[in-house]
């Protein structure tokens, strides 16, 4: 069984390299829309995939680090992401450029990550993240599974390459919640949320 979870952020960035004018020389925004689609054969006490609630904790945090943030490519001109930092409270710099494509993986490997670090308490068995889909516009939209997210070809994400902005940082429940999946940490689902 398939289970998706809603998420909703706005960010800015330039996607250098694309065939689009506009799109590769002007900082423009979109309102992004993100699902994260769980799967497994079983359920829970709960008679749950993995309860919704759940996904309002850590995984949320992770993913509005990108709201009304700028996402930064770390192989752009360094003047121009210097300049974006300085001016920005928020920002993301990633080791890939901030396609929908890129950002679909980076989400994966972020939350897939996450997801094998969480202890389960309510019986939940072999949850496994099926997807990301990345809603960059109404009518466009990248999807992301883990063959794609974990390709050699498609340019290596390491999530000690994934630099948020101290703001950023601040704004999660758990400020320290970034280093300690980078950190391989474990973290426990509360019994009520």
């Amino acid at each position: 069984m398939i289970i998706r979870k809603l998420f909703k952020f706005e960010n800015a960035h330039i996607v250098r390299g694309c065939s689009t004018i506009k799109c590769r020389s002007s900082i423009h925004g979109h309102s992004y829309k993100i699902e994260l689609l769980f799967e497994s054969n079983f359920l829970d006490n709960g008679q749950m995939v993995y309860d919704f609630g759940l996904m309002k904790q850590n995984m949320k945090d992770l993913i509005e680090s990108f709201d009304h943030a700028i996402a930064l490519w770390r192989d752009d001109d360094t003047a121009f992401v210097e300049d974006m930092k300085k001016h920005s409270a928020r920002w993301v710099l990633l080791p890939v450029s901030p396609s929908a494509e890129q950002f679909s993986r980076v989400i994966f490997v972020m939350i897939d990550k996450l997801l094998q670090l969480t202890s389960k308490i309510n019986g939940e068995k072999e949850v496994k993240l099926h997807s990301v889909i990345v809603h960059e516009t109404e009518t466009g939209y990248a999807q992301c599974f883990n063959e794609d997210a974990y390709s050699e070809n498609m340019g290596k994400i390491k999530l000690e390459e994934i630099i948020f902005s101290q703001q950023v940082l601040n704004d999660f429940k758990d400020s320290e919640l970034f280093e300690k999946i980078k950190r391989e940490e474990k973290f426990i689902n509360p019994e009520s949320v």
